[in-house]
């Protein structure tokens, strides 16, 4: 069974996209987190090996959440990002991987030798 939202809310004041599901689930990302994992080509790469370590996204904000169909959003960033397309599917996905994945994520800007601003 794949997951649909139930309620979705950009909370601007603490850079949070909330999100809950029909199973219950109820996930905050933040912005910068949904930056980084954007699934669009320019983040992602066409393959393995080939995505690209997001830098300087301490900041960025989510200027508006359009919907795609009734499977997708497409989030626009204030720094011009607004390629990915987020499904509800990899939402949760983000959600209920989240701290492992943004581990992985200052794990990665460490090993490059970026001082992330807090």
């Amino acid at each position: 069974m794949n997951p649909s939202p139930t309620e979705i809310r950009l909370r601007k004041q603490s850079r949070l996209l909330a999100i809950g599901f029909d199973d219950g689930s109820e996930f905050e990302l933040p912005f910068e987190y949904l930056r980084v994992y954007s699934p669009s080509a320019e983040v992602r790469g066409h393959g393995p090996g080939q995505e690209t370590l997001q830098k300087g996204k301490e900041a960025v904000d989510i200027t508006a959440v359009e919907p795609i169909g009734h499977y997708a959003v497409r989030l626009v960033f204030d720094d011009g990002h607004d390629t990915g397309l987020y499904s509800w599917s990899y939402l949760y996905e983000l959600g209920a991987e989240k701290e492992q994945r943004w581990q992985a994520y200052l794990d990665r800007l460490t090993a490059a030798g970026y001082p992330r601003q807090p």
